[in-house]
């Protein structure tokens, strides 16, 4: 007998079943023009819930899925529609906030979303904050029932949840071969009590006994968006040879348990620490894996086998940076390689205006930064935005909200965190040197910080008072 597909509390009056429903393959279904008709894709569902798969992941952008989804959840009340938004670049007005909510519960036909999920682009544009700002309002206000994001690395997770944003979960890519999730990520959700969901556990399909032994696809066009993205994850992680020896090592497990390479590499996600569930695709109308994920919530993994899938990934090369660097910096795993299916670029993430000292980046009002000539001085300011502090006093999370604002100043008068060639911190406090290296480092390897005990530092700054140079001769974009 196959036991019911488990459920879990992600939040209070929230329980989701541990195995997702992940509709962001519609989008790549619609990709001709021509939208799935809602009524029979939801018929296609319906089976999936009988069998306990119970919550439904969707997206402002997977074409029509908010509205497949609100088709099912008409149909059984029990159904649970996890939404995301992802906003244009730039500055988010609360207007737009409200707009872009009110467009997914008309959608999905709710009165409350059960969980909006959050993408940020980048970290040095503040907008972010913002953005999650009038999140809570709306969610104070009944429009949301619980607040989580998407695709958030360790540092800036650590850092809104320490601001007081009321996050519950972070949704992020966590497979076989990507293991980001398992390091600092993980860590600080068991901190905060936060809650991973994994997507890209399967990798499009390619984590299958399909494709055991078959031949390099390439990136072909006859595969889907998922498959071309999750094929750069592996060109990245060693190549179609290293993935074979991993998809090997998946298969001797699947023989012994009785279970699918989809199963086991399932399995392998669902177990990990902070973990609440995983995600696998489905593709209304198309051939149903069903019955193979059924046998998911049957699925034991024993400590020989866990170990076995682990040392096979230490013989990957990692995938390079953290969780969501692959929406944010080269090389972009993405479909496409780069963005372009997603966004036309980015504006500069702060005003620009000429001073009597230089060319001035602003930052709430306020010059941050300062270009005269090829020479870029950064200057200390307090770690607020637009009045409230940010990052609660802790040294690590003060530290990401300052190198964030340095970066954004410098992309704004046209260098970048390659031209950086001076990082001084003047800190208040000996016990905050540590934290504060560590947060530097990470983001700037190549340039070790020069940190001065100064304990009459103005408090205003916070844990310390940031100053950074840098030398461009590339001009003001």
């Amino acid at each position: 007998m196959i036991p019911p597909v488990p459920s879990v509390e992600l939040a209070p009056g929230l329980r989701i079943s541990r195995i997702l429903i992940g509709l962001w393959q519609v989008a790549d279904q619609e990709r001709g023009g021509a939208p799935l008709d809602p009524e029979r894709a939801a018929d296609a569902l319906e089976p999936w819930v009988d069998a306990g798969f119970t919550t439904v992941d969707v997206a402002d952008h997977y074409g029509s899925a908010e509205i497949i989804a609100g088709r099912l959840r008409r149909r059984r009340p029990a159904v649970r529609v996890l939404t995301k938004w992802v906003a244009d670049p730039g500055t988010v007005s609360r207007d737009a906030v409200r707009a872009a909510v009110g467009r997914s519960l008309d959608r999905i036909g709710a009165d409350r979303i059960d969980l909006l999920q959050f993408h940020a682009w980048r970290y040095e544009d503040p907008a972010w904050l913002d953005a999650l700002e009038h999140l809570v309002e709306l969610r104070e206000q009944g429009w949301i029932g619980n607040l989580g994001v998407t695709n958030f690395d360790a540092g800036h997770l650590d850092l809104a949840l320490r601001t007081g944003f009321p996050l519950v979960s972070n949704q992020v890519s966590f497979s076989l071969f990507d293991r980001r999730a398992a390091g600092p990520l993980t860590r600080v959700c068991r901190t905060h009590g936060v809650r991973l969901l994994a997507y890209g556990t399967l990798a499009g399909g390619l984590l299958s006994d399909r494709w055991f032994g078959a031949p390099d696809p390439g990136l072909d066009g006859a595969l889907t968006w998922s498959q071309l993205k999750y094929r750069r994850f592996i060109r990245s992680a060693g190549g179609w040879g290293a993935f074979q020896r991993l998809l090997r090592a998946a298969r001797r497990i699947a023989r012994r348990t009785g279970a699918s390479v989809a199963n086991v590499a399932s399995r392998f996600v669902l177990d990990q620490p902070a973990v609440a569930g995983v995600i696998v695709g489905v593709r209304p109308g198309a051939p149903s894996h069903l019955a193979d994920n059924r046998r998911l919530a049957g699925l034991t993994l024993d400590r020989g086998s866990l170990a076995e899938l682990t040392d096979a990934g230490f013989e990957l090369d990692p995938i390079p940076g953290d969780c969501g660097d692959e929406y944010r910096r080269p090389p972009y795993l993405t479909a496409t390689g780069d963005l372009s299916q997603h966004i036309s670029g980015f504006p500069p993430p702060c005003a620009v205006e000429t001073t009597a000292d230089g060319v001035a980046a602003m930052f709430d009002g306020k010059p941050v930064a300062v270009r005269s000539g090829d020479r870029i001085r950064c200057l200390p300011r307090p770690p607020t935005h637009k009045g409230h502090p940010i990052g609660g006093g802790e040294p690590g999370a003060e530290a990401q909200f300052q190198l964030d604002r340095i970066e954004g100043a410098l992309t704004s008068l046209g260098a970048s965190l390659r031209d950086l060639t001076v990082l001084r911190l003047r800190i208040r406090r000996e016990q905050d040197r540590d934290p504060l290296t560590r947060a530097c480092l990470t983001r700037f390897p190549g340039v070790p910080p020069d940190i001065t005990l100064a304990p009459d530092t103005d408090a205003s700054f916070g844990c310390a008072a940031f100053e950074a140079e840098a030398r461009t001769g590339r001009p003001i974009p």
